[in-house]
C-alpha cells in the first residue's frame, strides 16, 4: 500500500507535465511551471475516503482530492489509480492508468489546467483532459473539449466537439509580452 501511494501521484506529474509541453510552446520560459518540476519530491494525497481494491488492482480516492508534490497541485472530485498485480515482466504494483474526474485542476505556479475529466494510460503513454478545457500560462488562454497528449511523441492536440458553433471551436490566446524599458 505504501510503494501504491508513493507511485500514485507521479503518474499525476507526468499529466501536468505535459500540460506544461502545451504552455511551452506558446509562450516565453518565465520559471516556476510544470516544466521545472521536481518529480522526486515526497508526494501527499489527501481525499474524504479513500477505498482499496486489491482484487481488481485500484485505488479510489474520492471527495475534495487534493495531491500534492511540492509546488505543484492536483485536485478533483475522484482519483482512481489502476495497478497491474502479478502480471508478467511488471515488478511490484507498476501504475498502469490514473483516472481524474469532477471539477480537475491542475496548477504549478505558474500554468494551470481544468477539464471535467482526465486519464493518464502509462502503458500506452497517451494523457486527455476533457470537458470545457482551459489552459493558461501567464496571460496565454487555450480553450477547447479536449486536450490528448502523446507522451512520447511530445505532441499535444485541443479539439472542440464536432458540430460546435464558430465561437465555441478551439480558442487561444496569446498575449504579447510588455515592452521592457531599460
Amino acid at each position: 500500500m505504501r510503494r501504491l501511494m508513493q507511485q500514485a501521484p507521479a503518474a499525476a506529474v507526468v499529466l501536468l507535465a505535459a500540460v506544461w509541453m502545451v504552455g511551452a510552446a506558446t509562450a516565453q520560459e518565465t520559471g516556476g511551471g510544470l516544466g521545472s518540476h521536481d518529480a522526486s519530491l515526497p508526494i501527499e494525497i489527501v481525499a474524504d475516503r479513500l477505498t482499496v481494491e486489491q482484487a481488481e488492482g485500484r485505488a479510489v480516492f474520492l471527495g475534495n482530492v487534493l495531491a500534492e508534490q511540492g509546488e505543484m497541485l492536483l485536485r478533483a472530485d475522484r482519483l482512481v489509480v489502476y495497478y497491474a498485480l502479478g502480471e508478467e515482466g511488471v515488478e511490484g504494483q507498476a501504475i498502469r492508468r490514473i483516472e481524474v474526474e469532477g471539477n480537475v485542476t491542475i496548477a504549478s505556479e505558474a500554468e494551470t489546467a481544468v477539464g471535467e475529466e482526465g486519464f493518464y494510460d502509462v502503458t500506452g503513454a497517451m494523457i486527455e483532459l476533457a470537458g470545457n478545457v482551459v489552459l493558461t500560462r501567464d496571460a496565454h488562454v487555450i480553450r477547447g473539449d479536449r486536450l490528448e497528449i502523446d507522451v512520447e511523441r511530445q505532441l499535444a492536440t485541443m479539439t472542440s466537439a464536432p458540430g460546435r458553433p464558430v465561437g465555441e471551436r478551439v480558442r487561444a490566446l496569446f498575449r504579447p509580452a510588455p515592452d521592457e524599458e531599460g
